[in-house]
């Protein structure tokens, strides 16, 4: 494997997450591969489960690290070409990306969308030009329009909880504060869809996800309908994706909030969250503290995904 920003990177999802609960059995039992081997994790945002798991995987790997914040160790970069740069960026990108790539052999790359031009976010200008300019294989931390490790790592913890060989997959949007991307969405659906699950998305009118990631899936807008006879119910907010609204808070309806009287409809389902999260916004205290709720094992899952991934991209040098 060359690069992982999506899942048609992974290859057959079934080879994927046998290699998963190998990878889960012993996960130490690669750590040759990485002998020598640096990984260097580029931060653009904020980060908690990612950065752990992803450096945890790696050191797993046998790996040496390096994690660079953009924001707080390092020069200001400019992204964009054709820019006069009199201003506070001091380094351009195209520039600041084969230096990095000069100092390691993995690179992972951690950026979000800036929810004003879509058009620049859905193109994922910047993991597309670690992609082309490093010289390094590049995977995704999560990017503007996708968040793959978080999406293999959540199809890990369906298989690993799954009461029936084909469950009902139910992803909701709740109601939150601030305006969000639809890169978790985005991905979540599209890895769903790569499976035989059956799979729902149910989200107040308006807040329609891009068709190249939801086509497959059915989509309904009354939330309780949705939930009835589910196994697994996976909340998340994410912003308006059409125009003229792209970027935007269209509702906060608390209605939307996941609870137990929402719960009670499901097929005794899970309940599912990439963290962190809002709580008595997107899921009640008791929902999210019921024996029912699984975010712990999902978030733990992160490092069985990255170190899949990680291991691939070692092999892959190898060849």
């Amino acid at each position: 494997m060359k690069k992982f920003t999506t899942v048609a990177d992974i290859g057959n999802l079934g080879a994927a997450l046998e290699e998963a609960r190998i990878v889960k059995a012993d996960r130490f039992a690669f750590s040759e591969l990485g002998r020598n081997r640096t990984l260097l994790m580029i931060f653009f945002n904020s980060s908690l489960r990612t950065r752990l798991s992803t450096q945890k995987a790696a050191m797993n790997l046998g790996m040496n690290v390096i994690v660079l914040d953009v924001n707080q160790g390092a020069w200001k970069l400019e992204t964009e070409r054709g820019v006069i740069m009199d201003g506070d960026k001091a380094e351009h990108l195209l520039e600041a990306i084969p230096v990095m790539g000069s100092y390691c052999d993995i690179i992972g790359v951690r950026t979000f969308a800036g929810l004003h031009d879509k058009r620049e976010d859905y193109e994922e200008r910047v993991i597309e030009q670690f992609v082309k300019y490093s010289g390094r294989p590049v995977f995704s931390m999560e990017a503007a329009t996708r968040h793959p490790l978080q999406s293999f790592a959540d199809l890990i913890t369906i298989e690993e909880f799954k009461p029936v060989e084909r469950p009902k997959v139910v992803m909701t949007w709740a109601p939150h504060p601030r305006a969000l991307p639809q890169a978790v969405p985005n991905s979540f659906a599209e890895w769903m869809n790569a499976t035989d699950y059956d799979f729902v998305i149910t989200h107040p009118e308006g807040y329609e996800l891009d068709p190249a990631f939801t086509a497959g899936a059915r989509i309904e807008f009354d939330q309780r309908k949705a939930f009835e006879g589910a196994h697994f119910i996976y909340a998340k907010n994410w912003s308006a994706y059409s125009d003229p609204n792209y970027g935007k808070v269209l509702s906060m309806d608390r209605d939307w909030m996941v609870d137990a009287e929402k719960m009670a409809l499901t097929d005794n389902a899970y309940f599912m969250h990439c963290l962190p999260v809002r709580r008595n916004m997107i899921v009640s205290d008791d929902v999210i503290e019921s024996d029912r709720s699984i975010v712990i094992p999902e978030a733990a899952n992160r490092e069985i995904s990255a170190q899949v991934v990680l291991k691939r991209l070692l092999e892959g040098l190898e060849g």
